[in-house]
């Protein structure tokens, strides 16, 4: 027999496992779900076992060659029905259809497969046929096209092999059974069972209870098929062998009942929410496993050493609250308050934590070992992994670290990386005075000064390093340019005293647009560094660039210096550093656009640590930049507008700076006060302006004054103040 088990995405690997223990050969894992060929017994097995699973399927006919849907017909005519199902049986098809030329309504190809079964009913018995019931059939027929291809299934276990049928109430937002296995599977907890107990389990965010429950299924060894309240559709089947299920059943009892007298459980679970609790202890009692869990209503926040499980190590497998039942402010509280009370109390544990949205791991101050990702329904989640190290253990691992940095400053320097590092001591030794003489404290020491070692290297409050390596051409050896990168990271150390933890490096292709804004991580780790008596948040692990563009520093001040009393407008604001300076300059308003609300969201951050309000006098849009000039009619003392080279965004058609700054530039100019300025900037290296803007505006270049001593690359940018002219009416005179 031929047999596919649907599931749910990136599960199938738990689906072959098992497979494997119900006694399937031949498995093959699919994006749908798992192939296997196996005996009747496999597949009462897989049914009785399979927690992660959906649904199972019985393969029995196949055509490679279905042209059409009147093809899909015959064939199904076809098809010895007969032994399947009888004028009295009633049916149900159900269809999947996948890259099928001649499928546009999958429907109607059900339809016809539908009509197929009838009429090689209705000819096998004298004209009787057997009715639909779409509710409750006793034989489910599905069919699956994949381009010419036909298979036929019977229905073997019933549809949502998942619902296990223990829930008498639940929560709002509520975790799917086969989930909750899923994400117990892939803990560390499941490895910790052994025969006489089970590792400690709690999980503070209880819900309705599915987490706990399938965690007592699991350590009692509680078969899914044991606690099933409907019948599995195999028993509607002419196959159904009575004696052999009742065999399987009986062996699973006996399993159940020798884990329960032989092994120790320990699961525990609480919420805040005492109807919570309530539902959890309902479910339970209705999964038979209420004995296997301790219970108690309990804010987590208020967990202390006395509070938790007593155990050297336990485990948490928890899925907190997210969007669908908090506030974005206060959920991304939670997740903070999680990590800060994981470290503080649970020290030596392990967890899994659940979320529908990675930004919100990434509020957990802890690095997760390994993540997962996962489907509730069709809802997109991540399981993220985390080691909570005991005090001893964080002591141990920065003794190591210290040993390693030992090691490694005490091994020579190849003689490419002494090169790097002679041209970086003496770049910041040129550099280190003036910039502490004008109190900049983030700015370049390396701007791929060898061509051997081409990166820029900035450093931030002789703390942080951000090293970009531009992309090596395609004819240098990968294995060269590994050495080479690694000579610089290792020469950077020295020459800046920086340990190598503190060096984050990155790799900038040769890009175009906002590429270079794409997300690389989701650590959501922020530091701040100061420019121009300012706080600003910078970022050096999740992007490209770290929220502050260096080289636009004497433009940021330029801006301070002439921001007062001014209405100030900030276009392709990213992260709102400009904004924050006209602020600090005295500015009387400022309109911060920018189409991420993610940099939106980073600008008013900005503006927060600053202590500047982000309403009233200060406003930001989320917007494409053209259409807030084109829909809109304020006037602005002073704009200033960074364009990025190339634009491909869905929300707005192409932009490219050389082609459409006229346009750009102009639009500026129809909200530029009569006496205002517009300081356009872009960083095309071969931008060239517009003789028809030359012509139009009065422009000043002033992109020398706007390159500081630290940038090597002075074709790095392109500044321009822009005004408008100045209209002089002349009166005539009588002669």
């Amino acid at each position: 027999m031929i047999f596919f088990a649907n599931c749910s995405l990136n599960q199938a690997d738990l689906v072959a496992k098992e497979a494997e223990e119900a006694g399937a050969s031949e498995i093959r894992q699919t994006k749908a779900g798992v192939e296997f060929v196996g005996t009747l017994e496999a597949g009462y097995r897989f049914c009785m076992y399979s927690r992660i699973s959906t649904r199972l399927l019985e393969a029995i006919y196949l055509d490679d060659d279905v042209a059409d849907t009147d093809e899909l017909y015959e064939s199904t005519l076809n098809i010895p029905w007969e032994e399947y199902i009888t004028p009295q049986t009633t049916i149900k098809v159900t269809k999947t259809a996948q890259d099928c030329p001649y499928i546009t309504n999958s429907h109607f190809a059900a339809l016809r497969v539908k009509d197929g079964i009838i009429d090689r009913i209705k000819s096998k018995f004298d004209d009787e046929r057997p009715n639909v019931d779409t509710e409750n059939p006793d034989v489910t027929i599905h069919i699956h096209l994949h381009q010419n291809r036909a298979i036929w299934y019977l229905d073997f276990s019933g549809e949502g092999m998942q619902q296990r049928g223990y829930r008498v109430d639940q929560t709002d937002a509520v975790l799917k059974e086969h989930l909750a296995a899923a994400l117990l599977y892939r803990s560390e907890w499941k490895k910790s069972i052994t025969e006489e107990t089970s590792g400690v389990l709690l999980d503070p965010f209880a819900g309705s209870g599915t987490i706990l429950i399938e965690a007592a299924l699991i350590a009692s060894d509680t078969a899914p098929g044991l606690v099933r309240k409907s019948p599995f559709a195999f028993t509607k089947l002419p196959s159904y062998n009575e004696e052999l299920w009742q065999s399987i059943v009986k062996e699973a009892e006996e399993k159940r009942e020798k884990a329960i007298d032989e092994r120790d459980i320990y699961i525990y679970g609480s919420d805040v929410s005492p109807k919570a609790i309530r539902i959890c202890e309902e479910n339970a009692k209705a999964a038979g496993v209420r004995e296997f869990i301790d219970l108690q209503v309990k804010d987590f926040n208020d967990y202390s050493e006395e509070d938790k499980p007593k155990c050297e190590m336990g485990y948490i497998v928890t899925d907190p609250p997210y969007g669908v039942r908090m506030k974005e402010k206060d959920i991304e509280n939670l997740y903070y308050d999680i990590g800060e009370k994981l470290s503080n109390v649970f020290k030596g544990w392990k967890a899994t934590i659940m979320a529908a949205d990675s930004e919100l791991l990434s509020n957990i101050a802890l690095k997760p070992e390994r993540v997962n990702s996962l489907y509730n329904g069709s809802l997109f989640c991540q399981a993220a992994h985390y080691s909570i190290f005991t005090d001893e253990e964080k002591e141990e691992m920065k003794r190591k670290s210290l040993e390693k940095k030992k090691e490694r400053l005490n091994t020579p320097l190849s003689a490419g990386a002494e090169m790097a590092y002679n041209r970086l001591v003496k770049n910041i030794k040129e550099l280190k005075g003036e910039m502490e003489k004008e109190g900049v404290t983030c700015y370049r020491i390396y701007d791929a000064d060898m061509p051997e070692y081409s990166a820029a290297i900035d450093i931030y409050e002789n703390k942080w390093i951000n090293l970009s390596e531009y992309e090596a051409p395609s004819s240098i050896n990968p294995e060269d340019a590994e050495r080479r990168l690694n000579e610089l990271i290792y020469a950077t150390e020295r020459a800046t005293g920086i340990d190598i933890e503190n060096i984050y490096v990155k790799q900038r292709s040769r890009m175009k647009g906002k590429s270079q804004y794409n997300r690389l991580a989701s650590s959501s780790r922020f530091n701040i560094v100061h420019e121009n008596g300012l706080n600003i948040l910078v970022n050096f692990q999740d992007y490209l660039d770290t929220g502050i563009f260096l080289d636009h520093r004497l433009i940021r001040k330029y801006i301070q210096e002439n921001s007062e009393n001014k209405r100030f407008l900030n276009l392709f604001c990213y992260t709102g550093t400009a904004t924050l300076n006209a602020i600090k300059g005295g500015a009387v308003s400022t309109v911060s656009v920018d189409a991420s609300s993610t940099y939106l969201d980073w600008a008013m951050e900005n503006l927060r640590v600053n202590g500047y309000p982000t309403v009233i006098d200060n406003y930001f849009y989320k917007s494409d930049v053209m259409d807030y000039l084109f829909g809109t009619y304020d006037k602005f003392d002073l704009i200033f507008c960074d364009p990025p080279t190339f634009s491909n965004s869905k929300m707005r058609a192409t932009f490219d700076v050389q082609r459409d700054h006229k346009k750009l530039i102009r639009a500026c100019m129809m909200h530029l006060d009569p006496g205002g300025l517009l300081i356009f900037s872009n960083n095309f290296r071969r931008f060239k302006l517009s003789e028809e803007i030359l012509d139009e505006f009065v422009v000043k270049d002033i992109t020398e004054e706007t390159i500081g001593e630290d940038f090597r690359d002075k074709k790095i940018h392109h500044t321009y103040l822009i005004r408008n002219k100045v209209k002089v009416n002349l009166k005539r005179k009588r002669i």
